[in-house]
């Protein structure tokens, strides 16, 4: 079976060193090219084109998102595993958005370099535990914030809504009452309440909420 190729991108040579050593005489694998310059990585693989590039996200020059960013738009065939010192959802999400294939944190071991390599291979996308751990905290971190904004979030109706776009266009009651065919008693009440819910007590106030909360 011809070795899977792999470049290497990251601006500190004993990392690079490092991973060379872990894959080299494993015979599934070929560390094609390598640098610690940034600059010059998207030219040097879109010549060799690997497999798979190992870049690291957090570089002086180009960072590595910037990198996944071009390879995925110039040369799609070559899958690009990330490699970070921290397992944060955002950076880890970004990445992943920019067309990476994988994302690893760099104490990782041989066996799990192995693992992602094979997986990124064969067109999955791997994403170690830590890493998977934060962005599943931050989901449900995000779940739990919008349900308890939508807990705390003001129920107003259908015709409530109506009625406080026809007060922002400085409609009377009168005229109110008029456009929605109601009574003008049932327009006085619909304002008590809207004034109610939104916990507004000003014409100017309920106007200000309704722009703040896209009801206008």
């Amino acid at each position: 079976m011809k070795p899977i190729t792999v470049y290497l991108v990251d601006d500190h040579k004993i990392i690079v060193d490092g991973i060379r050593s872990l894959l080299d005489g494993d015979h599934r694998f070929e560390v094609c090219g390598y640098t610690t310059d940034s600059r010059n990585a998207v030219s040097e693989i879109l010549s060799l084109k690997p497999d798979i590039v190992i870049s690291d996200i957090q570089m002086p020059e180009v960072s590595g998102k910037d990198i996944v960013t071009q390879i995925a738009k110039l040369q799609p065939s070559t899958k690009v595993l990330t490699l970070s010192m921290l397992g944060d959802a955002g950076a880890i999400s970004e990445l992943l958005e920019a067309g990476a294939s994988g994302y690893l944190l760099k104490n990782t071991g041989k066996d799990e370099l192995c693992e992602a390599l094979l997986t990124i291979f064969r067109g999955e996308v791997y994403i170690c535990a830590a890493a998977n751990f934060e962005l599943t905290k931050a989901f449900l971190d995000r779940k739990k914030t919008d349900s308890s904004q939508n807990e705390n979030a003001v129920h107003l109706t259908p015709r409530e809504i109506e009625i406080i776009k026809l007060i922002a266009k400085e409609f009377s009651n009168a005229k109110i009452g008029e456009t929605l065919f109601i009574s003008e008693r049932t327009v006085e009440t619909h304002r008590k309440n809207i004034f109610r819910k939104t916990g507004t007590k000003s014409v100017l106030g309920l106007v200000k909420y309704a722009n703040e909360n896209k009801l206008i």
